[in-house]
């Protein structure tokens, strides 16, 4: 039933971790592999119908098989971004043939097929070849379901073909899914069967926590250590135990083989262990660690033709609509039987007869008493939406397309794979805030038949496009959000018009790893600089857009670029941003020019979006997340007990190793007055020079052999010799002043690790001990500048003959077993008398640079990305976490730890971008309609769960002034505008004597005071006669940019009435 001339061969059981490398930390590898063998049946490649496409594909469905024979017509324009106009089947010839196609006879399923093919080289994307047509031949719908993991419908089909589909898909074993995108509405449904398996609900990581004891008790009853959090567990979950320590080994079984146990939760500290009778053991636990362990769930879903009548519970997408779902289960079942009744032609829009027999359909078909009809305003609501379902009904959105196709895509991964909650039954999503009142008249609404602009039109009116092609907007970043951004905006046409444009900039180039969600890019742009890329790709989408792309990092050092003048001429601002210092800087730009600024993020399956609106909503940095919580210094350094610590710890050891050693070096080589410069490290200078010596003269290597040699040298300090001190100083029987134990709590007592080549350790499964040494001595030859190499047996040959020498403690080593004895000792570092004389002996020691003209060290960046950096950072966080019993991690989580790193999936990047893109559609204006706060909405999603929620913005905080005798409520949107050009300062405080009685008694830019009543009266009296930017200049003794439009002003003031001091927003001040 499938075309597979053209089709990748198949691809194989190995997942490409740098392809894959984001999406894994939201998947799993378990997963991925299950997606790997799974085949996906799409019906329909409208817009909906290609998005969804693009998603999995993306993700790495093994095999998709498209079907849509039909031409494309000009409302699949404002969907698919891989159809054009030149696609169209000529003017008078069916847009539901596809022997008359203009795509040289093509349907919409060929056109599309190799751009689609072209996102993954390891996904077999072919052609339906069996079907003629979508709405006559359902026989050949019934035969794709062979051998499908799940077939997914995107175009409006006869009921009954809908439930003879579900049906075949229930009998063979598949999954279904049917989804529209009418205009601003959509409805998706899933039936996965009757005993569909949830591996994961909801993917969150499984709750761990610490032991502080189990008590001999029975049942046993484990409270956790408070400063770790709250167990997060629940009745009935199940959990492992992991290097406990006590219980007369009761709950050990470490590694594949760890038993698990029922929880019955006591409070958020403390739960039972049921059937566990501890009160034999002769000592309780005091130590170890718990993890929850998932447990599949079965899912028993109706069959379409079961839900259509009795449809259930209704997802909810916006609380403030908890009336909506049942509606347009109503509304879509009226459409459907319409456009049943005339061969599966739904209404033209602004076809008020169409559209109104529609409702009278609604009103016959609603047996389960849905529609109001208390009172005429009711009546007129349910109307207003039904009318308006009707009207759009053939439009076809790309923000829709864009925010189900994410949805759904979600959805046929989970079928694919079994991880995260299904969508059970409707599921239904509107943004009818963006649409007038009534509907447009058809004379508004009259697509032309050949334009990619038909279905804005169509539901919007040809005024809100105009709008859209004029608009001029600053995506910053051209990541994951960006290109889906750039994607809607080409289908939109935002800056496609003469006035348009859009400035796009990114200062990061392409890499393997972003080709699994940033769509735009593909294998021959890697290295490539991701903005010009972006913008390349999107004006092949559109060939009208008007895009300048830049490589710039937006923020105070860039202003001479994204200045005044810039920022004069824009409509608005969104963000495409990975990092919240970059957002809270443009939400500054944008509170100071008063622009709509578009924000969303991601986190896995988790998105949120943020509309920002002057003077109408709060701004992006009015409410902000707590910091994140710092390791404490002496936790890091002798008292880890997570592996974050450890792994913390690798990077901290990788970058004083491998860079700053490297950078110290090059500085002392490099700088004449070295010895000065370093004057100035108080804390650290005689660790500064003492390292230069060591890495240049005691410890330089001049083979790779040497380099070898040094990193056996250095497990041996780091692993053993280090952890012995540490024992010599707080042995493992240490009683602290209170009697308590030393060595418990969050204290682990570490054990001193014995080099042996071959140990692999249990949890991670690696061979940390020869991982480390291939990876310190590689690194360190690559600083120095000798080559490498990494087979077993040169390292095997070498290590035989290496002398370790004997350990032997060093009395009178004091260490910080708390924060405060750690700050404690840094201090006493500085304030050492003999300081500067050891500093200068060291210095005077080593080779003067003139000696070593020409050398130079290497310093190595650490690179999450670059196996080798991670190679050393795992091996280096393990033996550590080995040292002190903690779970050791692999590469892959050690990465994601290390690094960092923000899971990341194409669905929800589809899902928030299509989201905030509606609210553009507001931010343009809606015809015939005044919008207010409740019109605008915020999103946060969950795929996983699965959940949605819209919500109202928060209102800008107000302050309120008393000028002139009359309150003024204003927020951070506002400020005293002055334009009056360069006037003098005498001239400024007497603009605010006359205009708001005002006396002000200090004016100031920044940092620097340029007014007071306190100051020099002479210097004083000669500022009076100065222009307000020269003032500016001679005080700050720099000049104006000269992209530079406004200067901004503090000023104290008090009423000359009352002389009470009111408190004023800041002056914007044009001075050109």
């Amino acid at each position: 039933m499938a075309d597979e001339s053209t089709s990748p061969p198949a691809p194989s059981a190995v997942v490409d971790e740098k392809l894959y490398s984001r999406q894994l930390y939201v998947m799993g590898h378990e997963a991925q592999r299950r997606m790997m063998s799974s085949r996906a049946v799409l019906i329909g490649m409208s817009g909906l119908g290609v998005e969804v496409a693009k998603n999995i594909i993306l993700a790495g469905v093994s095999s998709v098989t498209l079907c849509d024979p039909e031409s494309p017509n000009s409302f699949d324009l404002g969907g698919n971004f891989y159809l054009g106009e030149n696609d169209l089947p000529p003017r008078g010839a069916s847009s539901s043939s596809s022997s008359s196609s203009g795509g040289g006879g093509r349907g919409r399923a060929e056109l599309c097929r190799d751009r689609l093919a072209g996102l993954n080289e390891y996904v077999k994307v072919d052609v339906a070849s069996g079907v003629s047509s979508l709405l006559r031949d359902e026989a050949g719908l019934l035969a794709l379901v062979a051998g499908a993991t799940v077939v997914v419908v995107t175009v409006p089909l006869r009921t009954s073909t809908l439930c003879a589909i579900d049906e075949r898909c229930r009998s063979s074993g598949a999954c279904f899914v049917y989804a529209l995108a009418t205009g601003v509405f959509g409805k998706v449904f899933c039936d996965f069967g009757d005993a569909f398996v949830v591996t994961d609900r909801d993917g969150e990581n499984p709750a761990t926590s610490q032991v502080e004891n189990v008590v001999t008790s029975n049942p046993a009853l484990v409270k956790v250590l408070e400063d770790q959090g709250r167990h997060g567990l629940e009745t009935g979950d199940r959990v492992t135990f992991s290097k406990v320590v006590g219980l007369d080994g009761l709950l050990s079984g470490d590694g594949g083989d760890a038993a698990t146990y029922e929880v019955r939760v006591t409070g958020p500290f403390t739960f039972e262990l049921p059937g566990v009778d501890a009160s034999s053991c002769s000592e309780p636990a005091t130590q170890g660690y718990i993890t929850q362990v998932k447990t599949p769930v079965t899912v028993k879903f109706r069959s379409y033709r079961e839900a259509l009548t009795d449809h259930g519970e209704l997802m909810m997408s916006d609380f403030a609509k908890f009336d909506r779902p049942p509606l347009l289960h109503l509304a879509y079942r009226a459409l459907e039987s319409y456009a049943e009744s005339r061969g599966m032609e739904l209404p033209m829009p602004g076809d008020a007869a169409a559209c109104g027999e529609v409702w009278e359909l609604a009103r016959s078909m609603d047996s389960g008493k849905v529609l109001k009809n208390d009172d005429d305003a009711a009546v007129a609501a349910d109307r207003r939406i039904v009318l308006h379902l009707a009207s759009g009904s053939r439009s076809v959105l790309s923000p829709m397309c864009a925010t189900l196709g994410g949805i759904v895509g979600q959805e046929v991964l989970k079928a694919c794979s079994g991880k995260f909650t299904p969508i059970n039954g409707f599921f239904y999503f509107d943004a009818d805030e963006c649409l007038p009142e009534a509907p447009l008249s058809s004379a508004d609404v009259m697509p032309s038949g050949t334009s990619r602009y038909d279905s804005t039109v169509a539901v919007f009116g040809r005024e809100a496009q105009m709008r859209l092609l004029d608009l001029n907007y600053f995506l910053v970043g051209a990541g994951a959000i960006g290109c889906e951004m750039l994607k809607n905006w080409a289908l939109m046409g935002v800056a496609c018009g003469e006035k348009g444009k859009i400035h796009i900039t990114d200062m990061d180039r392409i890499e393997k790893s972003n080709l699994s969600r940033q769509f735009l890019f593909r294998n021959k742009d890697i290295n490539e600089f991701k903005s010009d890329t972006a913008a390349r790709a999107a004006m092949e989408m559109n060939s009208n857009m008007n895009i300048v792309s830049y490589q710039e990092k937006v923020g105070s050092d860039t202003e001479e670029i994204f200045g005044d003048d810039f920022y004069d001429k824009l409509s608005g601002v969104c963000t495409a941003l990975d990092n919240v210092e970059a957002r809270l800087y443009v939400d500054q730009r944008c509170l100071f020019y008063r622009l709509p600024m578009l924000e969303s993020g991601t986190l896995g399956t988790k998105g949120n979006t943020q509309v920002v609106i002057p003077g109408v909503t709060e701004n992006y940095g009015a409410t902000r997340d707590p910091p994140e919580k710092s390791i404490p210094v002496c936790t890091l350094k002798n008292f880890p007990n997570q592996i974050q610590h450890t792994l913390q710890w690798a990077r901290d050891y990788f970058e004083g190793e491998f860079k700053q050693s490297g950078e110290d070096v090059n500085s002392y080589l490099s700088n004449p007055n070295y010895a000065e410069s370093l004057a100035g490290q108080q804390n650290s200078k005689v660790e500064t020079a003492l390292a230069i010596r060591k890495t240049l003269v005691d410890e330089r290597p001049v083979s790779f052999e040497d380099c070898v040699v040094w990193a056996r040298l250095k497990f041996e300090t780091i692993f053993n010799n280090q952890i012995r001190q540490l024992l010599h100083n707080f042995p493992e029987n240490q009683i602290t002043s209170s009697g308590a134990k030393f060595w418990s709590g969050s204290k682990r007592c570490p054990k001193p690790l014995i080099f042996d080549l071959n140990d692999k350790c249990e949890d991670a499964k690696m061979r940390n001990h020869f991982d480390f040494i291939v990876a310190a001595a590689n690194l360190r030859a690559h600083m120095f500048g000798i080559k490498g190499r990494t087979d077993e047996e040169y390292f095997v040959e070498v290590l035989q003959n290496v002398i370790v020498p004997d350990f032997s403690p060093i009395e009178g080593v004091k260490i910080a077993s708390t924060e405060a004895e750690a700050k404690e000792s840094d201090n006493a570092v500085a304030s050492s008398a003999v300081v500067e004389e050891d500093v200068d002996q060291i210095l005077a020691s080593l080779p003067k640079p003139g000696a070593l003209a020409g050398f130079k060290l290497n310093p190595i960046e650490f690179d999450k990305d670059v196996d080798e950096h991670m190679l050393f950072v795992t091996a280096c966080s393990n033996l550590r976490a080995l040292n002190y019993s903690i779970p050791t991690e692999d590469t892959h989580r050690s990465r994601a730890i290390a690094g960092r790193i923000i899971p990341a999936i194409a669905t929800t990047t589809a899902l928030v971008t299509g989201l905030i893109c509606l609210e553009l559609y507001k931010i343009i204006g809606t015809s015939r309609k005044e919008l207010q706060i409740d019109a605008y909405k915020n999103g946060f999603v969950n795929l996983a769960i699965p959940f949605m929620t819209l919500s109202e913005p928060t209102p800008p905080a107000k302050t309120t002034a008393v000028v002139k005798g009359e309150e003024w409520h204003w927020t951070a949107w506002d400020c005293l505008d002055m334009n009056m050009g360069d006037i003098t300062l005498e001239e400024f405080i007497e603009h605010f004597k006359g205009k708001y009685n005002l006396d002000v008694s200090m004016i100031s830019h920044g940092v620097s005071i340029l007014f007071s009543f306190f100051a020099n009266k002479k210097k004083l009296a000669e500022r009076m006669k100065m222009k307000m930017s020269e003032v500016v200049t001679s005080v700050t003794k720099k000049d104006l940019p000269p992209n530079q439009l406004f200067i901004t002003f503090e000023i104290i003031a008090n009423d000359l009435d009352t002389d009470e001091e009111v408190e004023l927003p800041y002056v914007k001040f044009r001075f050109r």
